[in-house]
């Protein structure tokens, strides 16, 4: 596919259309924009992880101040309102179909985790829904939380899910001179953005229309999902609205519960109703993220070249089946357990396990990181397994750049990747040679110091790889691209137009985006799976070769000349030899519509985003506190379209992914309570958590997409998480510590060091 590399030219030059704005307190978040007179939401939620639902007394609430209904799952199922659905349900083994609860609008019957809403309280006032929120009266009888939390499967288990030539790996297995295993624990985590959910609801009784306006990651979806499952209408009945959005992550592309309880209220009540959630609502009804333990084991030849694969994960996806559960937990880690390497065979078992939990959903790297974890803890062990120095070992596995393009065993054909050279330039970036130095300066003060790498490929672009774009010229000739894609921190403010200006060969203040109006943007997929360049950027090329097109068609009519005689330069149609021409602004008022064109573009394959990460840290043996002391990161996401863009989105994913690494994780009682509900419980990484990131590029341009883009927002989580946990292991190895799972707060750190051994 031909790439377009001489409008990636923008470097670091081009400042951010998005920042002045959002830095000044001029942005337009969900929760800023409540119309006058809306009426204020607040939910009755589950203090229960599992219970019966025995009955709901409103009566008192009712009756309290300002009140303008509490509404039940009795009210939802009078107005026939349906539940939300998962939008994938896999087979399993031996053809089983997955068992994948969709998700109610208030609790039918059962509380399945803390926190599942059950009644709406609408009122006049935020405190007077609180208040009445409080009294209402519901009756719950405990269950056990080993108790089946559905019939129909009484083992908890929603699918039983493979992949592979099994019997190829098991053949490996038996000829392996080596064969080395890790059980880890990938833990539970809150995606925690840093703008809650919030939605404001309308309903027009005139154009019996709703509205919904929520901070989502792409309208269409959430609009799709609420019209045909939930009030079973035509698309077109609701518009769905997103202005800017406060960080995603993944968690909100879910279409909630909350909107379709809030658009039911609105219409109810007969006036727009807002809710916002608080901090402690996001802890507990934001889908969350990870959750599971991951058993691998990997099989050398006497040369340590990989033989083959086996990883088995259990993934806890929660009460209910989210949109995106089973991709999340099946083929996003599939696809990337291969990551840079030659594995001839690997086989993957998946079980995806209910659990009395919030909901598991996408969160930054949505199954990837996983593979990429399991894959480099394997190699460390199997380095000190085998004497082999672990920086030669991954060198001697590495897919060469001659083997493109190369069939993984996960299916995946790989178009472009120069592994060994993104290795070297991380390891040189890093002062690779010169950590022993580094090391024994800390151990003078009495610090443990360590340091490891992760190589990685991950998989972008998301399924299916077809993406719409609508571009139109207004009378004033200004192009006004629509998109399904969804700006929330990524930068496409400033990225889509600036590739759309240099192909259109106007000033970038010329072209305007629309996105998140589902009246006006084409449907598609939301931003999800780092796609947006590399999708919306590909199909809005193909809009505007299209619009030239015309352009020189219509150009020739008006300027009475042959279509082949008109040249296009600088956004100007003319006759060739002639002073003779039209602009953009002359053509839409001439022909107006008829320049209107919409694009489909569709990828023959996914993207491989891939890169080396190198993490160092010091351990105070003392007190078990990790202190990030250096990390280098070399990503290859092919042609770089605005290299501070791209580096912020790095700098993002490692500070999630070390985040994870040191501290982060949402813990569940033994009786389904939560106890990791606040950020005094659950902490994040703070800026003086972090050094100076080193970062470095290394360019393989992507084949099937014309852009030659790879996909930025999710590498540094993939590299970061390996790169973290092995740094830390490298520092306990000499006190005898060889296993440690995240995260590795000082509490861990210091009872491993003070056990000895794993921990």
């Amino acid at each position: 596919m031909p790439m377009r590399e001489e409008i990636l030219k923008f470097g670091r030059s081009a400042p951010r259309s998005e920042d002045d704005p959002l830095l000044a307190g001029r942005g337009r978040y969900t929760d800023d924009l409540r119309p006058t007179g809306c009426a204020m939401a607040a939910f009755v939620r589950s203090p229960h992880g599992h219970a019966e639902i025995r009955s709901v007394d409103v009566a008192a609430a009712l009756k309290m101040s300002g009140v303008l209904a509490v509404i039940t799952a009795a009210d939802i199922a009078k107005a026939g309102l349906g539940a939300i659905p998962p939008a994938v349900l896999l087979p399993g083994r031996n053809g089983k179909p997955m068992f994948g609860p969709p998700i109610p609008v208030l609790a039918t019957g059962r509380v399945r985790y803390v926190g599942e809403p059950v009644a709406l309280v609408v009122a006049q006032t935020l405190n007077q829904a609180l208040d009445a929120a409080d009294a209402v009266q519901v009756e719950y009888q405990e269950l056990p939380l080993s108790a089946p939390i559905y019939a129909e499967a009484p083992d908890n288990v929603a699918l039983d899910w493979e992949h592979g030539d099994a019997a190829a790996v098991d053949a490996a297995f038996q000829r392996a001179a080596h064969k080395v295993s890790v059980r880890l624990a990938d833990t539970r985590v809150a995606p925690s953005a840093l703008e809650p959910r919030a939605a404001t609801a309308l309903w027009d009784d005139k154009s019996q229309r709703y509205t919904l306006t929520a901070s989502t990651q792409g309208v269409a979806l959430v609009r799709k999902v609420l019209a045909e499952a939930v009030f079973k209408c035509p698309p077109e009945t609701i518009r769905v609205l997103t202005h800017d959005v406060g960080g995603g992550f993944g968690m909100k592309t879910q279409p909630y519960a909350e909107y379709a309880a809030l658009l039911y209220a609105a219409k109810r009540c007969g006036r727009p109703v807002h809710w916002c959630a608080t901090r402690l609502e996001s802890f507990l009804a934001d889908t969350h993220g990870r959750d599971g333990v991951l058993d691998g084991e990997l099989a050398l030849g006497a040369d340590g070249r990989f033989l083959a694969l086996r990883a088995r994960t259990r993934v806890g996806i929660g009460a209910y089946a989210s949109t995106f559960a089973a991709i999340v937990a099946t083929n996003n880690t599939k696809n990337c357990l291969s990551s840079v390497y030659r594995i001839p065979a690997i086989h993957a078992q998946v079980t995806m396990v209910l659990t009395n939990a919030t909901p598991l959903g996408p969160y930054r790297g949505a199954g990837r990181p996983e593979a990429i974890y399991l894959v480099e803890r394997l190699i460390e062990v199997a380095a000190r397994a085998t004497g082999i120095d672990r920086v030669e070992l991954r060198r001697r596995n590495l897919i060469p750049p001659s083997a493109m393009p190369y069939l993984a065993p996960s299916g995946q054909t790989y178009d472009s990747g120069e592994f060994e050279a993104v290795l070297d330039k991380a390891l040189l970036l890093a002062d690779w040679n010169g950590f022993p130095a580094r090391r024994k300066a800390s151990e003078a003060t009495g610090r443990l110091r360590g340091i490891g790498l992760c190589c990685f490929l991950e998989v972008a672009g998301g399924s299916p790889l077809n993406e719409t774009a609508d571009l139109r010229f207004e009378a004033d000739g200004t192009a006004v691209l629509r998109t399904g894609a969804q700006a929330m921190g990524q930068g496409q403010m400033t990225t889509l137009p600036l590739i759309l200006a240099k192909q259109l060969q106007v000033d970038v203040s010329r072209v305007r985006i629309v996105q998140g109006d589902s009246d006006e943007v084409p449907g598609g997929l939301p931003t999800v799976a780092s796609r947006s360049t590399m999708m919306a950027g590909g199909a809005m090329l193909k809009a505007a070769d299209e619009a030239i097109r015309k352009g020189k068609d219509f150009a020739g009519e008006l300027l009475e000349a042959a279509a082949a005689d008109i040249e296009y330069q600088a956004g100007r149609f003319s006759v060739a030899g002639t002073d003779r021409a039209l602009d953009w602004k002359g053509l839409a008022q001439m022909k107006g519509k008829a320049l209107d064109t919409v694009a489909a573009f569709s990828a023959p394959e996914m993207s491989f985003p891939n890169g080396c990460h190198v993490c160092e840290v010091e351990v105070d043996p003392e007190t078990g506190v990790v202190s990030v002391v250096g990390y280098a990161a070399v990503d290859d996401v092919g042609n770089v379209v605005h290299e501070t863009i791209v580096d912020g989105q790095i700098h993002g994913g490692v500070a999630q992914g070390l985040g994870q690494v040191l501290g982060e994780q949402v813990v569940y009682g033994e009786d389904g309570q939560l106890l990791t509900a606040s950020f005094m419980d659950y902490p994040m990484p703070r800026a003086d958590d972090l050094p100076m990131l080193k970062l470095g590029h290394h360019v393989a341009p992507c084949t099937t997409n014309p852009l030659g883009v790879k996909g930025a927002g999710e590498s540094g989580v993939a590299g970061s998480i390996p790169a973290g946990v092995n740094a830390v292991l490298d520092a306990l190895a000499s006190r005898g510590v060889t296993h440690l799972d995240m995260p590795m707060t000082p509490l861990r750190v210091w009872q491993a060091l003070n056990k000895g051994g794993k921990a």
